[in-house]
Parts: structure tokens; sequence; C-alpha cells
């Protein structure tokens, strides 16, 4: 999105500077800090929310030293890499870009798969969470789906 505003500022009101967002090294450098940025503030807090709220991993006791200190891990970790990933390419990127939606459709997609897994394992008092046969069929079928966009994107003039 502040790829389309500052290419707007630049181009219709000649904005001094501006014109940097032009540059993908630009946008890879402010992409990282902003990653850097949310994972390091907003990540302790959902670490907290989610001890709270005993948002957490049940251990199976198989007998081994030490697994018993992973009781009560807060799980659903992966919404700080979700967010780390998606708000600053939404913000900087290009999204008029195949590879870019291809690349936010496959982490959206996984990122669900993953939750769902993990709100099975801790809602559904399931430890097992979601069958591997499932996680399998969806990874074939985002592969399918990316594989056929990119195939064709590819051929197409």
């Amino acid at each position: 999105m502040l790829y389309y505003l500052f290419q707007y500022l630049h181009r219709v009101h000649d904005l001094p500077g501006a014109g940097v967002f032009q540059f993908i090294t630009f946008r890879a450098a402010l992409a990282l800090i902003l990653s850097l940025l949310i994972a390091l503030v907003f990540g302790k807090q959902l670490i907290r929310m989610l001890q709270r709220q005993q948002v957490g991993e049940t251990v199976r006791d198989l007998g081994l030293s030490g697994q018993m200190e992973k009781a009560g891990t807060p799980t659903m970790g992966g919404l700080i890499i979700l967010l780390g990933i998606l708000v600053p390419t939404l913000l900087v990127a290009e999204l008029k870009n195949v590879y870019i939606l291809l690349m936010l459709i496959t982490t959206v997609w996984m990122g669900l798969v993953g939750f769902l897994d993990d709100y099975i394992k801790v809602f559904r008092r399931n430890k097992k969470g979601l069958p591997g046969q499932f996680k399998v069929i969806g990874q074939i079928g985002l592969g399918l789906i990316v594989g056929g966009i990119m195939y064709f994107t590819v051929m197409l003039p």
C-alpha cells in the first residue's frame, strides 16, 4: 500500500524522496525492519496473552526426561510469524506482481493449516491435532494451485 501511495506522490505531486520506493532494495530493507519490529513488539504481548488464556500445549507422558518442561508452552505462536510476513508485504510490496500474490496465498494457506492443527490440539483437546493425511492433502492442493498459476503465467506473453 505504501508502494502505491509513494508512487502516486512521486508521479503526481513530485514529492522529493518519494521515488525511493521504486527501488526493490529499499522496500526489502524496509520490510525486514518492519518485520523485526512487529516480531519484537507484538511477539512478547501475544505470548503473554496466550499464556493468560492458557492456550498451551498438553504433553503426553512418554517417560522422557525433560518432556514435562514443555507443558503449558503457548501454542499458536505462528501468528507472530504470519504478522511478521504479511504486514510488511502488504505495506511495501507491489501487490500486482503474481509472485507476491502467490507468496501471500501460500503463507495464508499454510498458516490456516497450522492454526487448524493448533485449534484441534488446544480447544478440541485432541493431542494429535489435525490428521497427517489432511495436512498432506492441503499441501498437495496448494502445490497444484501454485504450480498451475506459475505454469500458466509463464506461458502467457
